[in-house]
């Protein structure tokens, strides 16, 4: 399992533990230091839809103008990679399956 996000956001923190203390093995990929691919985001688009994947509610999309909204909106793909803020967060790529955002009866299923 890889667990997408960013170290030090408060919800990626707590899925990281649940994870964690449920004995599960995973690797972590920071956003920030580690970056984003289209490649990335591509995969990702054949296990969900990508409106799910972006955060419109991040303080990096309220700071975006009308005009990069809408290229976000258009999936600019590069556009996002130099945003990963964008991404909801934490994604956790089970192998199987992407779990968007942190829900944790969904994590305790694992």
């Amino acid at each position: 399992m890889i667990l997408y996000g960013i170290a030090n956001c408060d919800t990626v923190r707590k899925a990281r533990k649940l994870l964690e203390q449920a004995g599960h093995s995973f690797l972590f990929h920071d956003f920030r230091k580690e970056g984003l691919t289209a490649e990335m985001i591509q995969d990702w688009l054949t296990h969900t839809d990508y409106s799910k994947l972006i955060n419109k509610r991040s303080t990096t999309w309220k700071g975006f103008n009308e005009l990069e909204q809408q290229a976000v909106e258009s999936q600019d793909l590069q556009l996002v990679c130099q945003h990963p803020t964008l991404i909801k967060r934490p994604l956790l790529d089970t192998g199987s399956g992407l779990l968007i955002g942190f829900n944790a009866s969904e994590y305790q299923q694992l």
